[in-house]
């Protein structure tokens, strides 16, 4: 199985796998997870960029959803609202951030519609074909192994089921490259200094952007696996990428 550069990104100096030390940087930062999400997405850029996402997945019209990497769940509450599923299963590696996503479910009322349950993507407990569609916002880079997390969701997806990752991306025309280069390199981790308790976290950030798979590397991992019409949108300068595959 192919090693990509993002695997080995980690976000803390120590021995641990990748995997705990996620889990340990977002349990630090959950607090200020959102917060700062839209401080640096500019008030919410990446709210236009979730609906735009979900957006292409309701065309499958699924009943049943898993969301990888839910964080606090913002991904999983739009899917309800805006497609109404039968039910939402979103899952994380992080109980600080699932806590905060089961209370604004709870605060929603839609507590019985999405469940959130703290489980690693690189080996979920559900049975083959158990969902109608999965959905990965801003999380693969933070996988362990990019190829193991996408063949388990392929193996949960039903046939006729759909993946759709949403990830940041790299800028590749100027001017938007050269302003991207020094907003991720100085500017984000700045405000991780200022706002947030991890400031590594913020280092970490930009680092695994540069490093993830993007465009047709992260589409031949999605063919590697068996998605089939497998295609990529890029968004706001190509800031952000939408990565959509389908299992036949």
């Amino acid at each position: 199985m192919t090693e990509y550069k993002a695997e080995k990104i980690l976000p803390y100096q120590r021995e641990e796998k990748k995997g705990v030390q996620v889990r340990d940087m977002f349990d630090a930062i959950a607090k200020d997870y959102d917060r700062l999400n839209r401080i640096m997405t500019f008030g919410g850029i990446d709210k236009i960029w979730r609906k735009t996402a979900i957006r292409l997945v309701g065309e499958k019209k699924p009943r049943r959803v898993l969301d990888v990497a839910t964080g606090t769940g913002d991904l999983a509450l739009y899917i309800h609202k805006s497609l109404n599923p039968e039910h939402i299963t979103g899952i994380d590696l992080s109980e600080e951030m699932l806590s905060i996503a089961r209370t604004k479910a709870k605060n929603a009322g839609v507590a019985e519609k999405i469940t959130f349950e703290c489980q690693d993507c690189l080996n979920l407990s559900f049975s083959d074909a158990s969902f109608d569609a999965v959905t990965v916002a801003f999380g693969v880079r933070n996988f362990e192994n990019i190829q193991q997390g996408i063949d388990e969701m392929f193996r949960v997806l039903a046939p006729n089921g759909i993946l759709m990752v949403l990830e940041l991306s790299t800028p590749e025309k100027f001017p938007f490259k050269q302003f991207y280069r020094i907003y991720s390199g100085y500017v984000i981790p700045l405000l991780g200094k200022l706002f947030s308790k991890d400031k590594t976290a913020y280092q970490y950030l930009p680092r695994s952007i540069a490093a993830v798979p993007q465009g047709d590397k992260m589409l031949q991992i999605f063919r590697n696996v068996g998605f089939e019409n497998t295609r990529c949108m890029a968004l706001t300068f190509g800031s952000c990428s939408i990565y959509l595959g389908e299992k036949r």
